[in-house]
């Protein structure tokens, strides 16, 4: 049995000394009076060592179980990479903790991944590699890859004289290459034409149908309504709303709060 449960989990991120100092203190004035300041991003305050530091998360508890297809919600900022990232053990809260049942893989869009200079096929092994496919088994899923991107000879050149939507081909066709309990997936599609959207789409759609639990970030409607049952809405780092698919998105449709302000709704 696959399951995720999160209790008051919390990540920070510190704004770097390198940052003009006058910058820093008009950030933290700002928030003076309250010690927290709302934004789009999360809260801004200071840490134990007195750092000023952005809250992505604040106190974060979910539990996820078996069966659960779950779209993150919210505007840009609100903490939906954030959380999967902690979800994919790419970042660290800060507090709170985290227990993980289940083989977890990763759906994030793997083109910034890439080296600009080595050719497709050399990126295949270099990008799969560093979200943890084997070149083993990168020999073997290769010619997949190859009809799924459809790049033919732009294989052997290298991807910086692709377009965007030439990366976007290739980076997606890396990623699909799991076979997951946990499937996280953040923006995977991106730029495309729309036959590619479309069988990016289904493929997701095929590849969900491997997994146990799904949690999906992206801006594409139509893809997440295809995918989920559930919805959790985060504004500010903090989970807002957490129900069904139907429920939460009509919520927040119906909601145009501002950043901090949101009501809490209880799950569903």
């Amino acid at each position: 049995m696959s399951y995720i449960h999160l209790d008051r989990v919390s990540v920070e991120i510190p704004i770097y000394s390198g940052l003009d100092r006058s910058l820093k203190l008009s950030l933290f004035r700002s928030a003076a009076d309250t010690g927290l300041l709302r934004s789009a991003g999360g809260t801004i305050g200071r840490d134990r060592r007195d750092r000023i530091v952005i809250r992505a998360l604040d106190e974060i508890t979910l539990q996820i179980s078996d069966g659960d297809r779950i779209a993150l919600i919210g505007r840009n900022g609100a903490g939906k990479t954030t959380l999967l990232r902690v979800l994919a053990d790419v970042m660290e809260p800060v507090s709170g903790t985290i227990k993980i049942s289940g083989r977890v893989s990763t759906l994030f869009n793997v083109s910034g991944l890439m080296d600009p200079e080595l050719p497709g096929y050399d990126n295949v092994f270099f990008a799969g590699g560093l979200i943890g496919i084997s070149r083993s088994r990168l020999k073997k899923l290769m010619p997949d890859i190859e009809a799924f991107a459809e790049l033919g000879d732009y294989l052997r050149m290298p991807v910086r004289t692709y377009s965007a939507g030439m990366m976007i081909r290739l980076g997606f066709a890396i990623a699909t290459c799991i076979d997951p309990d946990i499937l996280l997936m953040d923006e995977v599609i991106g730029a495309g034409d729309t036959h590619f959207v479309d069988k990016a789409i289904r493929r997701a759609q095929e590849l969900y149908k491997q997994s146990n639990i799904l949690i999906a970030a992206s801006h594409s409607p139509t893809l997440l309504q295809g995918l989920c049952n559930k919805a959790i809405l985060l504004e500010g780092g903090k989970v807002v709303s957490m129900g069904s698919f139907e429920s939460v998105t009509k919520f927040y449709e119906d909601n145009p709060w501002s950043a901090g302000t949101a009501p809490q709704q209880a799950a569903e």
